[in-house]
């Protein structure tokens, strides 16, 4: 899918081609966000149309009244009247259309989007509905927040586990999440006060509450929750009729070998037929990029990969493995001017000092270790 774009919030030229797996970096309040939710309403307009009249949100035939909706509180003025303009495959899209509903049968959505805001979707360990929200707050994250509610409702119904949980996810994919973002706490539901609410337990029975939690506890459990979402415990690989996945900011609070747990998991959702967007600001998500890359132009192979994630080979791993050699793997930069720039090559030799750079994610490790060897050199 292609998506262009101009004069539309702080994007003033946007050229993207999605592959299976795309990266979008750059500085915050570029674009990326924005973005990715003008493509969740490109490809499920309908649905958050019914979504929204479900809890009660009307609109007029106006588009930046839709926008203020949508992509929440002050966003009514993110197109510039006549000169904004957007296509997808080719074919121009009238920015009016996408705040018209369109009459018809029921819909699926076909993107799930796990938004960056994804913490305030509990509140002291309580998922929140659709409805707990002000009608500023953005679509993406209330729509999230109302899944993960009726997840936790229906499919962990009775008080008990959540994570580790045997039918969610194979050991390959939970055992470092239970190393590295868990350290051994086990996740897990119960009714305090009539509310069922989400704790962290010990081996001693000890029961830790939200607000004790460590910040990237706090960051994933949300991610958690969408990735069961994702991935049924049924032998169904997909949800429903989702293709798309988008998730936001997936490093937030993490270490390094917690993000490398999380990143083997947004590559099982590649093995299961998702195509996935990620936004990132974490150099620890461009090197698996790269290094990917460089393993499918260079003969790598599935053992490569696995030593890549510190994965054992195990049937889950080995398809996991080659579901990401056979990817299209594409990596955008969002400058400060308001370009989007292609750097999926990752080339740490090219003359472009974005490209090289990595979309400016290695300058300081650069830079420091430039001033190091200046150093080095003065007192040799």
């Amino acid at each position: 899918m292609r998506i262009s774009l101009s004069a539309f919030g702080p994007i003033r030229e946007a050229e993207v081609t999605f592959g299976d797996l795309t990266v979008f970096v750059g500085p915050q309040a570029t674009g990326k966000s924005i973005l990715l939710q003008l493509v969740k309403l490109l490809l499920d307009r309908r649905s958050i149309h019914m979504e929204m009249r479900r809890f009660g949100l009307e609109w007029g035939s106006g588009v930046d009244e839709f926008f203020e909706l949508y992509f929440g509180e002050g966003m009514s003025g993110l197109r510039c009247q006549g000169l904004t303009t957007l296509a997808m495959g080719g074919k121009t899209v009238d920015l009016g259309s996408l705040a018209r509903s369109r009459k018809g049968r029921t819909v699926g959505e076909s993107l799930f989007y796990i938004p960056a805001q994804r913490v305030m979707s509990l509140r002291d360990g309580l998922t929140r509905p659709f409805s707990e929200y002000r009608a500023g707050d953005p679509f993406v994250l209330r729509a999230f927040s109302e899944d993960l509610h009726q997840l936790v409702q229906t499919d962990f119904a009775k008080a008990g586990g959540l994570f580790p949980k045997r039918n969610r996810l194979n050991d390959t994919l939970r055992k470092p999440l239970a190393e590295h973002v868990f350290g051994g706490f086990e996740l897990k539901t119960e009714v305090a006060k009539m509310q069922r609410r989400i704790v962290l337990e010990d081996d001693g029975g000890t029961v830790l509450p939200y607000l004790v939690w460590s910040a990237g506890q706090r960051e994933f459990v949300p991610l958690l929750l969408g990735f069961y979402h994702l991935l049924p415990p049924a032998k169904t690989p997909r949800r429903d009729e989702l293709e798309w996945v988008v998730i936001e900011e997936p490093e937030m609070g993490l270490h390094p070998q917690a993000i490398t747990a999380v990143l083997t998991m947004v590559l099982e959702l590649r093995a299961r037929g998702y195509r996935v967007c990620v936004s990132s600001h974490s150099p620890h998500v461009l090197d698996l990029m790269w290094a990917l890359r460089f393993l499918k132009e260079n003969g790598g192979r599935v053992a490569d990969v696995l030593r890549l994630l510190g994965l054992n080979r195990t049937n889950v791993s080995k398809r996991l493995a080659q579901a990401a050699l056979g990817s299209a793997l594409g990596v955008f930069y969002f400058s400060r001017d308001g370009w989007v720039q292609d750097i999926s090559r990752l080339d740490p030799g090219s003359d472009d000092d974005t490209e090289h750079g990595w979309g400016g994610l290695t300058a300081f490790s650069s830079a420091a270790g430039e001033v190091v060897a200046e150093v080095a050199d003065r007192n040799a």
